[in-house]
């Protein structure tokens, strides 16, 4: 299972000014960087979370349907299933009903009967599912937690521009993880 990135967030959770103030920067002179940095953190906390901060459009795509009938998505929360597309032998996608299928957003779980549903025609890339993952529209909608990791991730990041120190996680800044733990979602 893959998932693509269609519709990016319309905002970060975190806006300038917020940042500038955490930063305490009073000048406009690095606002262009801030507002790079925002964005680099924000996609660095959702890569870590596997957690989509502000709403946004994915594609989930299948070879087949899981024989239990539950697809469960790498990317979360999960709000909306927008459309579900399978091809045939020959590369023609074929609308399925939204409606057969069911939303389980607690669990983060598309359900569907698989013994219901057609086999697709192709074997790789046969099943496409546009779905909508998020906390919210609103920066209030995310997480106070997962808005101070962004913080000082960006305070970090801010503070060692052009700095590359040696290893991965001696490279994050202290508590990012503490903070981003209970949101984590971990792959087998």
């Amino acid at each position: 299972m893959s998932a693509i990135p269609l519709v990016p967030p319309a905002g970060e959770p975190l806006s300038l000014a917020e940042a500038r103030q955490f930063l305490r920067v009073e000048h406009a002179d690095d606002d262009a960087v801030i507002a790079a940095l925002i964005a680099a953190a924000r996609a660095h906390v959702e890569a870590l979370t596997r957690r989509a901060l502000m709403t946004q459009t994915w594609r989930v795509v299948l070879d087949a349907w899981p024989p239990h009938g539950r697809i469960s998505l790498r990317i979360a929360p999960l709000k909306t299933l927008l459309a579900v597309r399978m091809f045939d032998a020959v590369g023609v996608a074929h609308a399925l009903e939204v409606e057969s299928f069911v939303v389980d957003t607690a669990a983060n779980v598309i359900a569907a009967p698989c013994w219901a549903l057609p086999a697709p025609g192709r074997s790789i890339a046969g099943i496409e599912l546009d779905v909508i993952c998020g906390f919210g529209a609103l920066a209030s909608d995310v997480p106070a937690d997962l808005i101070h990791a962004l913080k000082i991730l960006l305070a970090h990041w801010y503070d060692n521009r052009g700095l590359a120190p040696a290893g991965g996680a001696a490279s994050q800044p202290a508590g990012l993880y503490a903070l981003i733990a209970p949101y984590r979602g971990l792959s087998l």
